[in-house]
């Protein structure tokens, strides 16, 4: 009768469940990823609650802007102003209504 002959095997071969472990049998790392989470939370929830400020910031100085520009365009009532497509405001002779200051080298 012949021995069986035996294969080499090593440390890789062995089996076990490292790794494998399921996180509801670990309570603390559930509790700890809870922890995470919530904390992440107030972090975005802070984030948003001032990006929602900034645009309440730029907003009002939307309205503000419309409220001095429509000052401005009553003060210059008399004189006939034309909107360009481009934005630009212009006056009945096609000069710019606005003249801004140029340094010439």
């Amino acid at each position: 009768m012949a021995i069986p002959k035996r294969t080499v095997r090593g440390v890789h071969d062995l089996r076990t469940y490292s790794g494998k472990v399921d996180i509801f049998q670990e309570p603390h790392r559930a509790y700890m990823q809870i922890s995470c989470l919530e904390m992440e939370k107030v972090r975005r929830s802070k984030e948003r609650d001032s990006a929602m400020q900034r645009v309440r910031q730029i907003d009002a100085r939307f309205r503000e802007i419309e409220k001095e520009e429509a000052y401005l365009l009553k003060g210059l009532d008399g004189i006939k102003l034309i909107r360009h497509s481009t934005g630009r405001l212009f006056d009945a002779s096609g000069l710019h209504a606005t003249r801004s200051f140029r340094i010439k080298y």
